[in-house]
């Protein structure tokens, strides 16, 4: 593995940098989103059951002890509910942009390495080539064993360039997938919470002060 790094030339220390920073970016992005990644339908049946059974302040203290972006736009819209169901609404709006964008960060980072290591090892490629027919203009004649290293260069680093690329891809996809997962999750409860609120509030099942 080494001797192959060695012979892929200067291209595998940019794809190496590539690697690494993919790998970094992976391992944060799995970590917060397994964290993001909760039961949302158990979530929100407990959230409503203690929003009837103990009101808007107890609904609130589940949330808060509650990870995840869902619990965290219902919390914010349970804070407003005192001022009314369109400052609920923008409440929930506000917070939910603010964590799809907690969701996507770093995604930007590992859609930029698995496009960037492709075109390095191609970039290696060539210089692998140029090297190889730089050496049958300086000797004059086709040498196999003196033009083996140019193009083994090439070779060396269009594969390395496609299997960074092929990884952190694989990783973009996975991470964009459970992302998509949780923003459908936030958006089909949260619009659950406004209904739920909707109803308890002409059945007057609200303090008075929180009605909508």
């Amino acid at each position: 593995m080494y001797d192959l790094f060695i012979n892929g030339g200067w291209a595998m220390y940019p794809l190496a940098f590539l690697l690494i920073l993919g790998i970094g970016f992976a391992i944060e992005r799995l970590i917060n989103l397994s964290r993001a990644a909760i039961d949302a339908e158990t979530f929100f049946g407990e959230m409503e059951q203690a929003l009837k059974a103990g009101g808007p302040d107890q609904a609130a203290q589940l949330c808060s002890e509650t990870p995840g972006p869902v619990a965290s736009v219902i919390h914010a819209g349970l804070l407003r509910l005192h001022r009314g169901i369109d400052s609920v609404e923008k409440a929930i709006d506000n917070s939910g942009a603010v964590e799809m964008a907690f969701l996507e960060k770093g995604m930007v980072w590992l859609s930029t390495v698995a496009n960037l290591a492709p075109m390095v090892g191609f970039l290696g490629t060539v210089s692998g080539m140029i090297n190889a027919f730089q050496t049958i203009k300086e000797k004059g004649d086709v040498v196999p064993s003196e033009v083996a290293g140019g193009i083994s260069e090439a070779l060396i680093t269009t594969a390395a360039g496609l299997i960074v690329g092929i990884i952190i891809q694989f990783f973009y996809n996975f991470f964009a997938s459970r992302i998509d997962k949780i923003i459908a999750d936030m958006q089909e409860h949260t619009a659950a919470f406004i209904d739920v609120l909707s109803e308890m509030s002409h059945q007057g099942q609200l303090p008075e002060g929180d009605q909508v």
